[in-house]
């Protein structure tokens, strides 16, 4: 650690002088200073190379045991280095450009000199802050960015209004590409203050949502210092939101856990009505919110975390007792929400239009999953795309006789069993709404399909699984006298097993699930013109 944090000092030393330098060439050109800032570059670069080989052989030695802590400041270390040679490198592009101008004192028509003391100020704080883990500092070295943006932005404009006089065009168009370099250059700053909240907190998180963090603990009515808070990211989520548990650290900090969502204002505010929504029809049901704030582009939110284990977990590691008492309480729970949130009269469902808008994502990632029209001797095989035509007419002509509220993404990682409790929750309900119970229905289904699990007694209490609830499904469909259950459960089948594919990789997996929802949709198309009433679904293509 020792060889690696000196050589990252040396680093920084060199970097910033490299900007001092190349702030010295601008106000007084001279070709010493070109060709010391090209030598120096090399000798950069070599730096970089050797701190970065330094971390990973480092990381990868077995001769002794890393700490978390030291790991952390391994990997904080090496972002940093990296976006030091990225200023080094920006430096020796603007000299370049400095060759194009027509007279290089051109450039003292503008206000460089602000934009380069806000980058020096900055890069000066890097090793002080990394050495005395001082986060109001490591933020104030993400903030050079902003300053570097609003300076950029000023001088922007005001050669884009000389430009438009049609005098020194290429002098002009050259000095934008100056301070374009300056502006990247704050842009690699930010990187590195991230980097130092890294080595500080221990969890990647970007400035905005820091500041946002900050801001949503504040309208929770915490009043301590933010190094009282336990951070930790929670990864793997698909809906594009920062997501991280928030707790505390010592006595004098955040005295409850919670979760901490930072996204589009959008979602972060529908989830967070929806979530009002719940606790007013089921108290309990829901996390309790504990913070909410908006900003010009985004919004966070602090909601209960609530303990226990999702119900995935449950069905892959539960002993039977614990298997049954659970799915009694989920009996009870959905059954409960269904019928007081039941309201009767026809609902138009979309599970079609929903396949349609995630056909581009899914051919993405597969993009042999979408098939031509075939032929097999005098059989004509339909298009996917005349398969999903032919189902989004027929679903026009078999609404749901009544409407629920859904969770809208049933997934069985969206409910949390907690066992002293004894009660279920949901979770991440951005998209709860009036609905067909058959979304919620085909949602839970597949997800518990589509569980990469093949070791054959796990997947064999998997398909188990899939026909109880099932079963479940098809007695309250029976008990509300809806005739059309299977049909739309196998629409809605259809859809899921379809969309699922574009989060599998695996390709034999993933195409199971697409030659599934094929299937459905052909057996669908064949019984048309027969009554609905009378469509059953295979209940086998729940099972793998």
């Amino acid at each position: 650690m020792e060889n690696i944090v000196e050589n990252f000092r040396f680093l920084a030393i060199e970097t910033e002088n490299q900007v001092k330098l190349t702030y010295g060439l601008l106000s007084r050109f001279d070709e010493k200073l070109l060709d010391k800032i090209g030598s120096k570059d090399d000798y950069i670069d070599n730096l970089k190379t050797t701190v970065e080989n330094a971390c990973f052989s480092r990381i990868h030695s077995s001769t002794s045991h890393i700490s978390p802590e030291k790991l952390n400041d391994i990997r904080a270390i090496h972002i940093i280095c990296v976006n030091l040679e990225r200023v080094a490198d920006f430096c020796v592009n603007i000299t370049r450009q400095l060759q194009y101008l027509s007279d290089p004192s051109f450039i003292q028509r503008y206000d460089y000199k602000t934009m380069f003391a806000e980058i020096q100020k900055g890069l000066s704080a890097i090793t002080p802050v990394f050495d005395n883990r001082t986060l109001s500092g490591a933020l104030d070295v993400c903030r050079v960015e902003f300053h570097a943006d609003r300076h950029y932005k000023e001088n922007f404009d005001q050669i884009m209004a000389d430009l438009k006089k049609g005098k020194n065009a290429p002098d002009l168009i050259t000095t934008i590409f100056i301070f374009r370099y300056l502006e990247r250059i704050g842009d690699a700053i930010l990187n590195i203050g991230e980097a130092l909240i890294f080595a500080i907190i221990g969890d990647r998180i970007k400035i905005r949502q820091f500041d946002a963090l900050q801001q949503t603990l504040s309208e929770s009515g915490f009043e301590g210092d933010f190094s009282d808070i336990d951070f930790s990211s929670i990864l793997g989520s698909r809906s594009g939101c920062r997501i991280g548990k928030v707790g505390d650290k010592r006595p004098s900090g955040f005295k409850a856990q919670g979760i901490f969502k930072e996204g589009s204002i959008r979602k972060i505010r529908q989830e967070k009505e929806n979530i009002m929504r719940w606790d007013a029809a089921f108290p309990g049901l829901a996390p309790r919110v504990f913070g909410y704030h908006e900003s010009d582009t985004t919004a966070s939110l602090l909601v209960e975390f609530l303990p226990g284990c999702t119900m995935d977990q449950v069905i892959l590691t539960g002993g039977p007792d614990v298997t049954r008492n659970v799915f009694f309480l989920f009996e009870q729970t959905v059954g409960e929400i269904w019928q007081k949130t039941r309201e009767a009269g026809a609902f138009e469902t979309d599970y079609m239009d929903q396949l349609k808008s995630r056909l581009g994502s899914v051919c993405r990632v597969h993009p042999y999953f979408s098939r031509d029209v075939q032929h097999m001797g005098g059989l004509r095989i339909p298009s996917t795309d005349e398969l999903i035509e032919t189902c989004s007419r027929i679903e026009r002509q078999v609404s749901a006789p009544f409407s629920v509220f859904i969770h809208g993404d049933f997934n069985t990682n969206n409910i949390v069993y907690n066992h002293s409790d004894q009660k279920l929750n949901y979770i991440d309900l951005y998209r709860s709404r009036r609905a067909d119970y058959i979304q919620d229905a085909s949602v839970f289904l597949v997800s518990n399909f589509r569980l990469p699990v093949f070791e054959p007694g796990l997947r064999a209490r998997l398909n188990t699984v899939s026909l109880y609830f099932f079963e479940f499904f098809a007695n309250f469909a029976e008990k509300n006298n809806d005739r059309t259950f299977e049909i739309r459960l196998a629409l809605a089948l259809a859809r899921s097993f379809y969309t699922s594919t574009r989060f599998e990789l695996n390709y034999d997996f993933a195409r199971e699930m697409t030659l599934r929802s094929h299937f459905l949709m052909e057996k669908i198309s064949a019984h048309e013109g027969k009554s609905w009433e009378t469509f059953r679904l295979p209940e086998s293509v729940l099972f793998y």
